[in-house]
C-alpha cells in the first residue's frame, strides 16, 4: 500500500490559494477515480475537484471555509495499485460548478438521462446545502439538466410536490436556541468586497425622481405587440445609460489600485446585480453599447438567470464597467448601493408607484420612480454625477428620444 497526495490544482486567473467550499468526501471513504471530492471557491465561482486516483482517504486538508494554497496537499489517499510517482504524472482537471456539464474522460450522457456521476448526484452546492436543511436525499429529486444534474427548478418542484402540512402545536414552545453559520464562501467573498467598497471609497450618493408614465406605455405596447416579448424598465434604463457615458466617460471606469491608474472604458459592460441563493452575484453584459433593446433585454435575462441557477461562466461573472441594481418590487423609496469594485459608479432602481404631481399646470397621477445612484467621489465630480443621472432622467421621461 502507498499514499498518494493529491494536490490542489491551478484553477486558473492566476488564483494561487481557494477556499474549501463543501466536502463530498470524508476521512474513511472508499472513492473511486474520477469522484468529484468537493468544491473549491474561487473568487467568481465554486469549482469541482475529482480523484485522480482510486483508493482511501486518509487525510484532508481542512473544514469548509479553510484557505488551500496551490500545489498544497489537498486530499491524501492510501492506494495499492500505482505508486506515487506513476499516480502524480496527471491530475484531473477542475470542474467548474456554474457549468451545465462535468468534464471526464469517457463521453458525456445524454441531456436528461438519469446517469450519475461515480454513484453521485450532480447539482450545485447551493442545492446540496438546501436539500440537507430540508432533510431531502438528492437521489430522490429527478434532474433535468445535462447528465441528470438537478438543477434549481427540479429541486423547487421536488420541494413542493414533497412539502407536508404542519401537525398543529399542543401548546405554545418557547424558543431557546441559536444557530450559529460559519461565514464561508460566496458569502465570504461578499462581506470582503463590501467591506473593502466601504472602506476605502468615498460615495457620493445622489437620488433623482423620474416620471416613466410615459416609458411605461411604451414597454406595455411593446410586449403586446410582440408576443414572448419580456421587457422589464432595466433594459431601458440600460440603453439610456449607455448612451448618457458617451458624454461622461469618467463614469464608465474602473480603478486599478495597485498602479494608481484610472482606466476609462469604451465599451460599455454593464454589472446586473442579482440576488441569487448563494448571494448578490454581478452578471454581466458584454457590449451593451452594440445591442439593441431587445438583445439588451434578452441577455440581461440570461446572465442573471445563469447567475441564480449557477450556470454562469466564469467570463459571465467579471470585467463589468458600470453595474444596474434593482429590487424590484421591493425596491423601496429610496437607497445607497454600494459601489461594485473595482467600478466608480452604480445606478440602482426603486420601486414604481403612481402619485398625484403637478402635469402641464394641472394634477394628475403619474407613475414616478426613484434613481438612487452612488459615485466614487475621488474620481466622479458631484456636478458631473448629478448631470449624468439628469441625462438619463430626461431620456426616460421622454422615451423616444433613446432612440434617436
Amino acid at each position: 500500500m502507498t499514499e498518494y497526495v493529491f494536490k490542489l490544482p491551478d484553477l486558473g486567473e492566476g488564483t494561487v490559494e481557494s477556499e474549501i467550499g463543501e466536502w463530498f468526501i470524508k476521512v474513511g471513504d472508499d472513492v473511486e477515480e474520477e469522484t468529484v471530492v468537493g468544491t473549491m471557491m474561487t473568487d467568481k465561482a465554486a469549482v469541482e475537484v475529482s480523484s485522480p486516483v482510486s483508493g482511501k482517504v486518509i487525510r484532508l486538508a481542512g473544514e469548509p471555509g479553510d484557505i488551500v494554497a496551490v500545489g498544497a496537499a489537498l486530499v491524501v489517499f492510501e492506494t495499492g495499485a500505482k505508486s506515487v510517482a506513476e499516480s502524480s504524472t496527471r491530475a484531473p482537471a477542475p470542474r467548474e460548478q456554474t457549468n451545465d456539464a462535468p468534464a471526464g474522460p469517457q463521453a458525456a450522457p445524454t441531456s436528461g438521462s438519469k446517469e450519475r456521476d461515480a454513484g453521485r448526484v450532480i447539482t450545485s452546492p447551493a442545492i446540496r446545502r438546501r436539500a440537507k436543511e430540508h432533510g431531502i436525499d438528492l437521489n430522490d429529486v429527478e434532474g433535468s439538466g445535462p447528465a441528470g444534474r438537478i438543477l434549481r427548478q427540479d429541486f423547487d418542484a421536488f420541494l413542493g410536490d414533497s412539502a407536508r402540512p404542519e401537525l398543529p402545536e399542543q401548546q405554545p414552545q418557547r424558543a431557546t436556541g441559536k444557530k450559529e453559520i460559519k461565514v464561508i464562501g460566496l458569502r465570504r467573498v461578499i462581506a470582503e468586497r463590501m467591506s473593502a467598497a466601504k472602506r476605502e471609497i468615498p460615495h457620493f450618493s445622489y437620488v433623482e425622481e423620474v416620471d416613466i408614465t410615459e416609458l411605461e406605455a411604451l414597454r406595455k405596447h411593446l410586449n403586446d405587440k410582440k408576443p414572448g416579448l419580456r421587457l422589464t424598465l432595466l433594459p431601458f434604463l440600460g440603453l439610456a445609460l449607455v448612451r448618457a457615458l458617451r458624454r461622461f466617460p469618467q463614469c464608465n471606469a474602473t480603478y486599478d489600485k495597485e498602479r494608481n491608474v484610472i482606466v476609462q472604458h469604451e465599451a460599455v459592460h454593464l454589472g446586473v446585480a442579482a440576488q441569487t441563493p448563494d448571494g448578490l452575484k454581478v452578471p454581466v453584459v458584454r457590449h451593451a453599447e452594440s445591442r439593441s433593446l431587445e438583445d439588451l433585454a434578452a441577455e440581461m435575462r440570461r446572465v442573471a438567470e445563469a447567475a441564480r441557477d449557477n450556470t454562469a461562466k466564469r467570463d459571465d461573472l467579471g470585467g463589468s464597467t458600470i453595474t444596474i441594481t434593482s429590487l424590484g418590487k421591493l425596491g423601496g423609496i429610496v437607497s445607497t448601493p454600494v459601489i461594485n469594485l473595482p467600478e466608480v459608479g452604480i445606478i440602482g432602481v426603486n420601486r414604481a408607484v403612481e402619485r398625484p404631481m403637478v402635469f402641464n399646470g394641472q394634477i394628475a397621477v403619474r407613475l414616478m420612480m426613484n434613481l438612487s445612484t452612488s459615485f466614487d467621489h475621488r474620481f466622479v465630480d458631484g456636478y458631473d454625477a448629478a448631470a449624468m443621472v439628469q441625462e438619463i432622467r430626461e431620456m426616460l421621461e421622454h422615451p423616444a428620444t433613446i432612440f434617436v
